[in-house]
């Protein structure tokens, strides 16, 4: 078992320990249970004899995140705090700039240590480099959102999967193991915030036109539900018929892992101790455990992670060389966004993803190669996917998505196939190669597509 120091990134650790409580910044791990952040936080404030309080920022805005996403984590957030308040664990909500309001806190409590969550993202790296910059107190990082620590498993962008498969396969016995419990803590001084989830809404810049949805629940309790339906009715036939859009043999747990509202070692654990197959969890564990903790790989080391200039020379030169190739057709953003294409099939992923939140994995890449196919250049295609998924999907925002994104426009972590125009040699996909992949048809039907 992996020593738990190992998950944490420290800086300024000739910085003076403060003489008040252990702050547990929560962002991107949003959960109670199963998480190495709070895990480590509680053992810190054990270990310098102070007190524990989780604290979570809301921002006004963030990266085309709409209602849909804010009222899931933000519900999400609700029975975090009513779980933490079983162990004696006070909780506070924050709203405005981090940049502002967790120094601002840390100061009026003469905090001793921040400890915060790891995320790749462009933006929560500036807000934790604000944070930094203002206090005069240590800052640690814990990486609770993969099994194998992203800077654990490399220092360096890697390739594709088959260069850091290797490197996951050789770390995750030293860290698939079980979590230790969180313990219940003497009862604190401080006193908890309400989170009042309708009152949050008069605070938030967004777009509130895109609904929340009702066939997905947050929270830690409904993540544990999704994923015992899934390993007790799915898994069987998840390799069958994973890569087919008509059937629901997908696991549907993305938005909770991107919340991270459930931790992936938690699902790992549970495949390896209910599933018989070792064929089977060794596909579940390639897409969730090696494809994830790429796409952090991916985001933590190019810092142009979200553009062109993200992507490989070979994909780059490609692409340049088919840049001025003539397009069939050429859709605006907003005819992507309303389904106004002249391919059924791709309205109706479009419409899938708009009205649930989530669009099939294999439906999601033919979207963005369309979207490829259809833009006067691979920068606007680029930006027009990363729009529509970060507006609609409910785990948009995401390494995941921008790798996905990154891989269906500019072939990262693809190799180089046959030339063709429009594409050079990125990956092409079609509608005929659909059809013979599943029944067109009644997905297309499904999405009230005529």
């Amino acid at each position: 078992m992996h020593n738990i120091e190992s998950r944490v990134k420290k800086y300024d650790c000739n910085r003076k320990v403060g003489e008040g409580l252990v702050i547990y910044w929560m962002q991107r791990d949003q959960r109670v249970q199963d998480n190495w952040a709070l895990i480590y936080a509680s053992q810190l404030a054990d270990k310098l004899g102070k007190e524990l309080i989780v604290v979570f920022n809301i921002v006004p805005d963030f990266l085309q995140a709409t209602w849909r996403q804010y009222a899931f984590m933000l519900r999400g957030i609700k029975k975090v705090s009513e779980s933490l308040a079983e162990y004696n664990i006070p909780f506070k909500l924050f709203m405005g700039d981090p940049g502002k309001t967790i120094p601002y806190f840390a100061g009026s409590v003469k905090a001793s240590v921040i400890v915060s969550d790891f995320n790749p993202l462009h933006i929560s790296r500036f807000w934790k480099k604000e944070v930094q910059d203002k206090i005069e107190i240590p800052l640690y990082t814990v990486d609770a959102h993969n099994i194998v620590p992203a800077w654990v498993t490399s220092e360096k962008e890697e390739f594709a999967a088959y260069t850091i498969r290797p490197k996951i396969h050789k770390l995750i016995p030293e860290y698939l193991g079980e979590f230790p419990q969180l313990q219940e803590r003497e009862a604190s001084i401080y006193t908890s915030d309400i989170v009042d989830v309708e009152k949050t809404k008069d605070f938030l810049n967004i777009d509130f036109s895109v609904d929340e949805v009702n066939w997905l629940k947050p929270g830690e309790d409904e993540a544990l539900l999704v994923l015992d339906k899934f390993i007790s009715e799915k898994i069987v036939k998840y390799d069958d018929l994973r890569n087919d859009p008509v059937q629901n043999y997908t696991s549907n747990l993305s938005p909770y892992l991107h919340f991270g509202q459930i931790s992936a070692q938690r699902i790992v654990l549970e495949v390896e101790r209910r599933v018989h197959s070792q064929e089977l969890k060794d596909k579940f564990i390639e897409e969730l455990v090696v494809r994830r903790e790429l796409a952090d790989n991916y985001c933590l080391y190019n810092k142009n992670y979200d553009n062109f200039n993200g992507l490989r020379d070979w994909a780059k030169t490609t692409l340049n060389d088919v840049r001025n190739d003539k397009r069939e057709h050429i859709y605006s953003t907003d005819e992507f966004e309303f389904a106004q294409t002249h391919d059924p099939l791709w309205n109706a992923a479009q419409i899938e993803m708009v009205k649930k939140g989530k669009m099939h994995g294999y439906m999601r890449m033919y979207w963005a190669k369309k979207i490829l196919e259809w833009t006067k250049c691979p920068e606007d295609a680029i930006k027009i996917a990363i729009y529509l998924n970060d507006k609609y999907e409910l785990d948009g925002r995401d390494p995941n998505g921008y790798t996905g994104v990154m891989w269906s426009v500019g072939g990262i972590h693809d190799r180089a196939w046959a030339s063709r125009p429009v594409f050079g040699k990125i990956r092409y996909m079609n509608y005929n190669g659909c059809k013979r992949k599943f029944d067109v048809k009644t997905y297309i039907n499904k999405q009230g597509v005529l």
